[in-house]
């Protein structure tokens, strides 16, 4: 579904970013819900509102890279990175799946700025990578998010709703277990 872009004074931005850092952001910040956006002609994206108040800072913008989870763009600010690095600190120097990480991640992020109306710019690159023309999905994952092809995403979140459900059943019946046998 569509969201039209309204047009927001600079009260209701300061008010989404003070709700945005009092709730989110001294909690790490996250991301949240699922936008769809259209793709112009330059393969620029209008960033959710949502995610550029917990992206703003010393770097105002977004880091992005190939997913190393899924056939998706994924992206984040100063958060992610820090997760992803220490990922990595953690693996000895030299590890072929640290190597790994550190070219998958590091090594394809692409940062970019926003420009005066919250738009970033996709690399070409990724955009031909992974069929990203039209429109897209953003979806929100907490301390990151990802883009998407629309048709992809639809595919990939039915596959994802099943094993949720199947992995959901898994652990209340291990649950259930549990209880029976402390009883």
């Amino acid at each position: 579904m569509e969201r039209r872009a309204t047009r927001r004074s600079w009260s209701e931005t300061g008010l989404v970013w003070r709700l945005a850092r009092g709730r989110c952001l001294g909690r790490g910040g996250m991301f949240l819900s699922t936008f769809e956006k259209q793709v112009d002609a330059k393969r620029r994206i209008v960033v959710p509102l949502e995610f550029r108040a917990l992206l703003l800072g010393p770097f105002d913008g977004v880091v992005v890279f190939p997913s190393i989870e899924a056939d998706c763009v994924e992206g984040g600010g100063k958060a992610l990175f820090d997760r992803y690095t220490g990922l990595i600190e953690e693996l000895p120097f030299g590890d072929p799946v640290r190597s790994a990480i550190e070219l998958s991640v590091l090594g394809g992020q692409v940062r970019m700025s926003f420009d005066t109306a919250g738009r970033i710019t996709l690399p070409e690159q990724l955009c031909e990578q992974f069929g990203l023309s039209d429109w897209v999905v953003l979806v929100g994952l907490g301390d990151r998010f990802q883009i998407w092809n629309r048709e992809a995403f639809q595919a990939h979140r039915a596959a994802q709703r099943d094993m949720a459900r199947a992995g959901l059943a898994e652990l209340r019946a291990q649950q259930r277990a549990a209880r029976l046998g402390a009883a």
